[in-house]
């Protein structure tokens, strides 16, 4: 394996392969993201106005999110390391009559094709998924244009967390299958923080992202302390 594709966890790309064919399915295992993504989305476009800006949307997977910032009328660009998920996204994306360009790639390797690309760069739902968060964070980095907008989610790392999104969503309400989260990978946001500022990214804003199990819906608020969004932006040149 290449240096630069070092940032991979073979187990989590099998996982999402072998569930590739319910991407789109909105009351199978991906529903909490079909749930949320409209929140996501909003919160993004609450900060940017998407139209006509370049995009990249990094561990995009089925394109969910790459699809909606598509129709807000993004010129997007989506990177996965599934490739079972890409040719999910694709056939997707034809049938929805969205221009989405689709690429096998990891975020290092094409952070290196592409520096300072783009207007807008999004890392949903991924960072605790991978060996090294923080390269991901760097490739970020790279890849976005001076003055241009980082948005990432992640899960935060505290006893209140573990509760909710494994014992509760993996458990519980099985709203997830076992085995989807690693307690040890999630970040808090004082260390995603961190992680910007050492690649040159000013935190912005950061939003929590609430499960409410009575409507089963989610909403956006100020408490990060299980899921959370993280707005940053590379100061202008």
């Amino acid at each position: 394996m290449n240096p630069i594709d070092h940032n991979v966890a073979p187990e989590e790309i099998d996982k999402f392969s072998a569930l590739a064919h319910r991407w789109w399915d909105e009351n199978g295992e991906f529903r909490p993201l079909h749930q949320l993504n409209p929140h996501r989305l909003q919160w993004i476009r609450d900060h940017v106005d998407l139209h006509g800006k370049s995009v990249v949307d990094i561990g995009c997977g089925g394109g969910i999110l790459s699809e909606s910032m598509a129709r807000a009328g993004a010129r997007v660009t989506g990177i996965d390391l599934a490739d079972a998920s890409l040719q999910v996204a694709r056939l997707h994306a034809l049938d929805a009559q969205l221009e989405i360009d689709y690429r096998l790639v990891s975020a290092e390797r094409y952070a290196e094709e592409a520096p300072a690309q783009f207007d807008v760069v999004t890392c949903m739902e991924m960072l605790e998924h991978v060996p090294d968060p923080a390269s991901i964070v760097q490739a970020s980095a790279t890849l976005v244009r001076p003055g241009g907008w980082v948005f990432l989610s992640t899960l935060n790392r505290n006893a209140k967390s573990y509760l909710f999104a494994i014992l509760g969503a993996e458990y519980i309400m099985k709203l997830l299958p076992k085995g989807t989260h690693d307690f040890a990978k999630f970040l808090q946001p004082s260390e995603l923080a961190a992680m910007g500022r050492r690649y040159g990214l000013e935190v912005a804003d950061i939003a929590g992202l609430e499960y409410q199990p009575l409507s089963q819906k989610f909403r956006i608020t100020q408490d990060p302390s299980v899921n959370y969004l993280m707005a940053l932006r590379r100061p202008a040149q």
